[in-house]
């Protein structure tokens, strides 16, 4: 029987929730695939992360680099470094990496100056941004690949036009959605609702944290116009960034905010505690990434304040929009939700719970 031997390289959080599914996966296949687990530490705080290893239900990575706390550059050098040493002793025949994070980008560096295959897991999107570091992450990243994993259409769409072969591009659809449909019993038991006083009460949940939307004076007013017109008629619930929280202090808007009785804020929460939140949100304003997809999902509005987004789909298929960083375009937006006017989104191709299958058996016929 084949033993084929795979290396996944995670670094953050987010990654992490893109994989919750593949050791089972792989497994399925009676031994044909041996699964190794590196965390580069991009992301590492022991206390969280055995928390969310206990929730996820997954097994310790098998090898914990101690990178974190460096700058971008040296953090990408010390990866690929520490990487080329675990593929030395592992011997892969496959190195998957992860979204557009900097451990995605080193580690197909490693991977590929080794001699190994690369798959990259959520290939293809562009935001068209090169200011934003993860921009050239994906870039650099689909350059060496091999093998391509696409969440939408238009992930497809532009490796295509960048000149990457048809036959190794794979449309799987979205495995952060395989976690959101794996652990939804878990998500709804959560008591966060009640923890916070808001059962009964229509909430709206509002994540920032961008360094462009919550570092100046100018930004925060705006933002707090925003949250105005929204305690008009809703409660706020807001996982509120330390820095943000300094940052009111420091432009003396911090007594405005603290004025506004209908603001919840918390402390950073848990992944079934956030995701019962949104799940029970009348609608989310945000300029994160991933919510604009768990929200597609559910088919719940979104605002999201940014010029650009990587995942289109949950624009033109979703229930996701873009809007300019501006108090009256988001008003305006928020009145159509309010009246019942804002579009009904549907859900993407192939985003069913079931990519993380789907990479499995390709990975199979591949390998």
């Amino acid at each position: 029987m084949a033993n084929k031997k795979i290396i996944t390289v995670v670094g953050t959080r987010p990654n992490f929730i893109k994989i919750t599914q593949l050791d089972n996966e792989l497994n399925r296949f009676n031994g044909y695939f041996k699964h190794v687990l590196v965390h580069t530490g991009q992301h590492f705080d022991k206390n969280m992360s055995e928390v969310f290893f206990e929730q996820f239900k997954l097994r310790q990575p098998d090898y914990i680099m101690d990178i974190k706390g460096q700058s971008p550059a040296s953090q990408i050098g010390a990866i690929i470094i520490e990487l080329e040493k675990i593929i030395l002793i592992e011997k892969p025949d496959l190195v998957i990496v992860v979204g557009d994070v900097n451990s995605t980008m080193a580690a197909s560096i490693a991977a590929n100056k080794c001699g190994v295959k690369v798959a990259h897991l959520e290939s293809g999107l562009r935001s068209f941004d090169l200011d934003m570091p993860e921009e050239i992450n994906r870039l650099v990243t689909d350059k060496i690949a091999d093998i391509f994993f696409v969440t939408e259409q238009s992930g497809y769409n532009h490796l295509v036009h960048e000149g990457t072969e048809k036959s190794k591009i794979h449309f799987v659809g979205n495995t952060m959605i395989d976690t959101l449909v794996a652990f939804e019993p878990e998500i709804q038991q959560s008591d966060i609702l009640s923890r916070i006083g808001i059962e009964s009460k229509p909430f709206v949940l509002m994540t920032m944290h961008r360094p462009s939307n919550v570092d100046s004076k100018e930004r925060l007013e705006i933002l707090l116009d925003i949250i105005d017109h929204i305690c008009e008629k809703h409660f706020l619930v807001w996982p509120i960034h330390p820095r943000t929280l300094n940052n009111l202090k420091k432009f003396d808007l911090y007594q405005r905010f603290e004025a506004n009785k209908k603001i919840i804020t918390t402390e950073p929460l848990d992944y079934f505690a956030f995701q019962k939140l949104i799940s029970a949100a009348q609608f989310i304003v945000t300029d994160s990434g991933g919510i604009q997809e768990e929200t597609t999902f559910r088919k719940i509005p979104c605002l999201t304040l940014r010029e650009n987004t990587e995942r289109p789909s949950t624009v033109t298929i979703g229930s996701n929009e873009l809007i300019s960083y501006n108090a009256q375009s988001v008003i305006e937006k928020i009145e159509e939700i309010v009246q019942g006017k804002y579009k009904k989104g549907q859900i993407p191709p192939h985003w069913d719970g079931k990519s993380t299958k789907r990479i499995a058996a390709i990975l199979k016929n591949i390998l």
